[in-house]
């Protein structure tokens, strides 16, 4: 992985940087020291010079929506905030995650942009520690809920990053971040060890995604040590107990915002295409990450566009899901209920700005949206197979309404990544294209129910235990039917099929030339029936169904005096499956 990011510290390099330029009149020199305090600089947003993508999207740093300019043409850079490794993550979590990577996949997939996305891991904090204090080493329990997290991301088919970064793995990059801080004049040491990033160092340009009119707003916790309430630490003086590393200001740990600054711009350098989190980040963590950048690299504007995701809240809850707050869901125990196709689809009904009401209800509109969909591909399916028979099809209606739904897709994710707009066209393309597969007639065999049903099944986890049932009907009748048709076949006589139920073993004698084709259509359907992973093998006295792959079909034969007289065997199916994560 080291080779990687140093390819794209390398590639990034090669970008001119953005350099501040502070005219005479907007500065002022503090007579007590000999540092440069900006008083007013530019706090506007300044249009980034580049690639136009087509697309608009809402940027926190400008409350509106604006042209997505990219540095170079094809690749957006993005870094966000991952988990804090202390305990699982819960579905407000998994929202942002979900919300975040469906928005990378459409710009990777519908615009065509390669997306260089990075992520931190906090695997040092004051929860982490705490932690820590159950006799477990803080690094243990952080190493072991990051796996966590990454299992749950994968269980939810979230993309993982270009790469995972951990803050113990960058303390020497952190301590050279603060000291060219301190340098530049916008951070200050305390007696006890302790760094502060110097607020009033930067003027009015504190406060780029919160307006600040007071100097007290909105502060941190910091004792009578700090100049002013809106300072916020940059290196913390160990604690009793505390892992610590070594620094110029003594022992200790770096705060919280200067890993997110110090990591991301180890990549990504003096200036960063999109940086994305939960609408809770904002203030004050990514505020002061956009002070710590700008103080480091001495230019106007490091991050072009804050993208953030609304909170997820229980239904008639105004608190977003938090574990402070104890009215979480585990990624896990939601995975026993729902699917992770439900719950993306239940993300997509929303735009990813807007606050999300998780309850029963939403989650089964998700479930019908899905089923929907699912049983609107499988007609397709049949219709191009020849296995769906319906009126003439209006097939010039229906490529007008797929360019319009086209048309209307794009449009819908070029604003602003509208989801619910999208989703709203691609349904009523459904629809329209329902209405013209009403099945008059449906020529299908047991087989292709089979298929069906398993093809659903890997679509709608969660409806496992109902497609069992049906799956056992389906199989016993596929089975009856073909051992029916096959004694008929092969007997001498021509008795009829309620005669045959009750006979004895069928002669082995060669077949009626007329019944010849019925024989050779069993011996079809038994061969048809194999790549799709059904297996019929005829060992008199039974008849034995078995998979061959795919899901797992456990069958167990059950011996009574009607099977032994009929020769069909009766299968009780058990089905159990494993199917895996979905890289799409």
């Amino acid at each position: 992985m080291r080779p990687c990011l140093t390819l794209v510290r390398y590639a990034n390099s090669l970008r001119p940087n953005c350099r501040l330029n502070v005219s005479s009149e907007l500065c002022r020199t503090r007579k007590a020291t000999s540092r440069t305090v900006c008083s007013e600089t530019r706090k506007r947003w300044i249009k980034p010079a580049g690639f136009d993508t087509g697309i608009k999207t809402f940027n926190s740093l400008t409350k509106q929506k604006e042209p997505l300019l990219l540095a170079r043409e094809g690749i957006a850079t993005w870094y966000s905030c991952g988990p804090t490794v202390y305990d699982d993550s819960h579905l407000g979590h998994a929202c942002s995650y979900v919300r975040f990577d469906i928005l990378q996949r459409i710009l990777t997939r519908l615009f065509g942009i390669n997306v260089t996305h990075v992520m931190v891991i906090t695997d040092i904090d004051d929860k982490i520690i705490k932690r820590g204090l159950e006799n477990i080493s803080p690094f243990v329990i952080a190493r072991m809920y990051e796996e966590e997290f990454k299992k749950d991301m994968l269980a939810l088919k979230v993309l993982p990053p270009f790469a995972y970064m951990r803050v113990t793995e960058n303390i020497p990059g952190i301590v050279a971040f603060i000291e060219r801080i301190i340098r530049n004049g916008h951070a200050y040491t305390t007696g006890q060890g302790d760094v502060y990033f110097d607020t009033q160092s930067i003027g009015s340009r504190y406060g780029k995604l919160v307006n600040l009119s007071g100097a007290g707003e909105l502060g941190e916790p910091g004792g009578g040590a700090k100049k002013d309430l809106r300072d916020f630490v940059l290196w913390k003086a160990s604690k009793p107990l505390e892992p610590y590393w070594e620094s110029p200001w003594g022992r200790g740990r770096p705060g919280w915002h200067i890993e997110c600054s110090t990591i991301a711009s180890s990549v990504f350098g003096s200036q960063l295409d999109i940086h994305s989190g939960g609408i809770d980040l904002a203030f004050p963590h990514h505020e002061n990450e956009i002070a710590q950048c700008e103080a480091y690299h001495k230019c106007d504007q490091w991050g072009n566009y804050f993208l953030h995701s609304g909170h997820l809240h229980l239904k008639g809850s105004t608190e977003k899901m938090s574990k402070s707050l104890r009215n979480y869901i585990t990624i896990k125990d939601f995975l026993k209920s729902y699917t992770a196709n439900e719950f993306r689809l239940f993300c997509l009904l929303t735009k990813y700005r807007s606050a999300i009401d998780y309850s029963a209800a939403s989650m089964n509109e998700a479930q019908s949206t899905l089923a929907s969909l699912s049983a609107f591909m499988h007609s397709t399916q049949a219709y191009i197979q020849g296995h769906l028979q319906c009126q003439p099809v209006q097939e010039a209606f229906l490529w007008e309404r797929l360019a319009a739904t086209r048309t209307n897709v794009r449009a819908g994710l070029a604003d602003d990544f509208d989801t619910p707009k999208a989703m709203d066209a691609i349904m009523s393309l459904v629809h329209h294209s329902n209405c013209q597969l009403q099945p008059v007639s449906k020529v299908t065999t047991y087989g292709a129910d089979i298929l069906d049903l398993f093809v659903c099944t890997i679509i709608r986890e969660s409806h496992a235990a109902d497609s069992s049932g049906v799956l056992h009907n389906v199989v016993e009748q596929l089975v009856r039917f073909r051992s029916e048709v096959r004694n008929f076949t092969l007997s001498v006589e021509d008795r009829s099929p309620q005669d045959l139920q009750a006979s004895a073993s069928p002669q082995r004698q060669k077949p009626r030339p007329d019944r010849a084709p019925l024989l050779q259509a069993c011996d079809a359907l038994r061969k048809d029936l194999m790549p799709l992973g059904v297996q019929i093998r005829v060992r008199l006295p039974f008849t034995l169904v078995s998979r061959t792959e795919g899901p797992r079909l456990h069958g167990r034969l059950h011996s009574n005096p009607e099977t032994t007289e009929t020769r069909t065997a009766r299968l009780s199916l058990s089905l159990a499956w494993t199917a895996a994560p979905d890289q799409s």
